[in-house]
């Protein structure tokens, strides 16, 4: 649950368009949000032992009554609540689009965005013409001296990293009130570097599958089979070079190995063919002087890269990833393309979403917080807002009082801890000021060039964030999303209004279920402050060891238990959690569902408290968090995640979490012997 960096947004934005969360069968807009209940009753199976298998019990029923919609590679209750906020957009879209009577300037943008992307037949009509400037200017590129021109250009319009390399802004890791420029690791068409590196007989058959899928998009430019196929097997050379280069998902959760400041010459010596002079300076960022280069070894094998591979197949490089890029929003050919391979080979969703919902994802992408002030007058009043901020106080209190607590830390580190816990910001519903979008040119018969000028804007804004006062106000999440998410260098916690909706959390409901959902969430966000990644920054979210060496090998022996544990675990086939890989959402599931109880009981203490629905009220906590997490999967989209998600499987981030849990298996009168009691417990926090 955590935010995406901002030179990767319309790099997941595109991600989403191809296989994002919608709704089975829904094809009208809501007028208002549906009410399912926090603790659902019918999700559950109680011919299931709680003690056997947790997860059956509390969403059995669930699991059978929600098949996988055929536009979707999976469905869980995040994804359902997701699709119910979609089309109750849907309706506030669509009546933004129809008048612009009465209408805001941000209202006016959003319903003309919205119209411009419904009208697929003048998508149509234009066909690969949207694209034509952007290959030109490839088919124009004479040398390579010329090549930090074009690449400011094409990543200006792109906004992702698909080109080579990512380039943008962030917090100085060692100084977070400066925002700095980052250069980053890029260059792939595949999730993860591991595609492009692994040797068993399914990955060699996705990466053939994967060939097919460039030469036919290069095809659709207008490119023969044979130079296609050609032009796709550089174009895989280039990234598969890249990919060798970059570090592993594991990798990258050490911030430590993410940070190497350095000075312009320091990057220009990485990459002597490349002139970084010219392509700051057209990018309007002349002066810029200092970096965080986050892979150095990337960018020594980038510049081989651009000093071996001939000019002719670093221009089909560059085509491929313009295509690419810009297939979602391309006629029905490309679309169709990019779903096929992305969509359907990759996560193994049978069928395309329909395209309103593809448009409803792509103006709360673009134009977010001005979707998002509509969805947030409708769905987010004070008292809800209200209740979230006294909840988060009760488990930050909770897990105040649980740090002094600790046998295994000093008072030292005690200290540091309960300095940065107090220092943490909680952000809830939407931000206090909203985004101006007044920059942005919305045309109602433009839809790619809204795109484009919507793209151009998100990356100008991150690269006037250089140099200038940190905004400890932003938000890296728009406010119908439906997640939340901990940010190490602002040190705050973040929960959208569109996560604090029933069945997440139910303002009809009961206490119990209640803390034990929308409280476990807060705890989890609380949580990753001190995980493996969090704890490795201070109260002022700098990169730095507050730790003794003895406390710090505490943490490491305790986390190593959760590693062990979570290795065990099959998410598909012979495919086990990368337990590494996961380790900080399973060690932030674990604590936040401790503080989220503690929480509940300081909330609940001196009250007489009822059975409801057959379940004793601790029963209803543990019901209560468990029933967020019921999912369905296809088997492809499993492997994906198994080399991309941070997260467990939904089974496991339940089932994982009881067997540590002594007061659950007095809850449900567990024995020693069954699958949910374990005798060696781990713990954390």
């Amino acid at each position: 649950m955590q935010h995406p960096d901002s030179w990767t947004r319309r790099a997941l934005l595109m991600l989403v368009l191809a296989v994002a969360a919608g709704s089975a069968g829904a094809d009208e807009p809501l007028a208002s949000l549906p009410y399912t209940p926090g603790l659902n009753v019918s999700a559950m199976d109680r011919s299931a032992d709680p003690c056997v298998d947790f997860y059956q019990y509390a969403c059995g029923g669930w699991l059978k009554d929600n098949p996988i919609p055929a536009d979707e590679a999976s469905w869980s209750v995040y994804a359902k609540l997701n699709a119910d906020n979609q089309r109750f957009l849907w309706g506030i879209v669509t009546e933004l689009a129809a008048t612009s009577t009465g209408r805001s300037a941000g209202q006016q943008k959003v319903g003309d965005f919205f119209a411009a992307c419904s009208d697929e037949a003048a998508v149509e009509r234009l066909g690969i013409a949207p694209l034509k400037p952007a290959l030109e200017r490839i088919a124009a590129l004479r040398s390579r001296r010329e090549l930090p021109m074009l690449l400011a250009d094409l990543q200006r319009d792109s906004g992702d990293a698909g080109l080579f390399f990512g380039f943008g802004s962030n917090q100085d890791l060692a100084d977070s009130a400066q925002i700095i420029a980052f250069a980053s690791a890029g260059g792939l068409g595949l999730p993860d570097r591991d595609y492009y590196t692994d040797k068993d007989a399914r990955a060699l058959k996705l990466r053939a599958q994967y060939l097919e899928h460039v030469a036919r998009t290069l095809m659709l430019l207008g490119e023969s089979r044979a130079a296609a196929r050609a032009d796709a097997a550089a174009a895989m050379r280039v990234e598969t070079a890249l990919a060798r280069a970059s570090l592993t998902a594991v990798e990258r959760r050490d911030p430590y190995q993410l940070f190497h400041k350095m000075d312009r010459a320091g990057l220009q010596r990485l990459t002597l063919a490349f002139d970084w002079s010219a392509y700051l300076d057209r990018l309007g960022l002349a002066q810029l002087q200092t970096f965080n280069v986050t892979e150095p070894k990337f960018y020594t094998a980038l510049n081989r890269v651009w000093v071996a591979t001939p000019l002719a197949e670093l221009k089909a490089y560059l085509r491929w990833h313009a295509a690419h890029g810009a297939s979602p929003y391309l006629s029905t050919a490309f679309v169709n393309e990019n779903f096929a391979f992305f969509g359907h080979t990759l996560r193994g969703t049978p069928q395309l979403q329909a395209r309103w919902k593809r448009c409803v994802e792509l103006v709360d992408a673009e134009l977010g917080e001005a979707l998002g002030q509509e969805f947030v007058a409708r769905t987010f009043g004070p008292a809800l807002k209200q209740a979230t901020v006294k909840m988060a106080q009760q488990v930050e209190q909770a897990m105040r009082e649980d740090i002094e607590h600790l046998d295994w830390m000093s008072a030292a580190t005690k200290r540091q801890a309960r300095a940065k816990l107090d220092a943490i910001i909680n952000k809830v519903g939407y931000p206090d000021r909203w985004r101006d979008y007044g920059p942005v040119t919305v045309q109602r018969d433009d839809f790619y060039g809204n795109v484009l000028r919507a793209g151009r804007f998100e990356v100008q804004r991150q690269l006037a964030k250089i140099g200038k006062p940190l905004d400890r106000g932003e938000w890296g999440m728009t406010p119908p999303t439906v997640n939340a998410y901990y940010d190490p260098q602002m040190n705050d916690i973040n929960f959208p209004a569109g996560v604090l909706q029933p069945p997440l959390y139910d303002p009809r409901m009961d206490d119990a279920p209640n803390y034990g959902n929308t409280g476990g969430t807060i705890g989890h966000e609380l949580t990753h402050g001190f995980d493996d990644e969090g704890r490795k920054f201070d109260a002022g979210g700098n990169l730095k060891d507050w730790w003794t060496p003895e406390d710090a090998a505490q943490f490491t022996s305790r986390s190593a238990c959760i590693v062990d544990q979570y290795a065990q675990y099959v998410i598909v086939d012979d495919v086990h959690i990368n337990s590494r890989l996961t380790l900080g959402e399973d060690v932030a599931d674990l604590g936040g569902l401790i503080l989220a109880r503690l929480a509940w009981r300081t909330e609940t203490a001196g009250r007489a408290l009822e059975d409801h629905d057959g379940l004793a009220p601790e029963q209803r906590f543990f019901v209560g968090y468990a029933q967020w997490a019921c999912e369905n999967n296809r088997d492809e989209n499993l492997r994906v995640s198994a080399k991309t998600n941070p997260h467990s499987p939904g089974r496991y981030r339940v089932n994982g979490l009881v067997v540590n849990m002594p007061e659950f298996e007095r809850a449900f009168a567990c024995h020693a012997g069954q699958a949910m009691v374990r005798s060696d417990r781990c713990r954390v926090w």
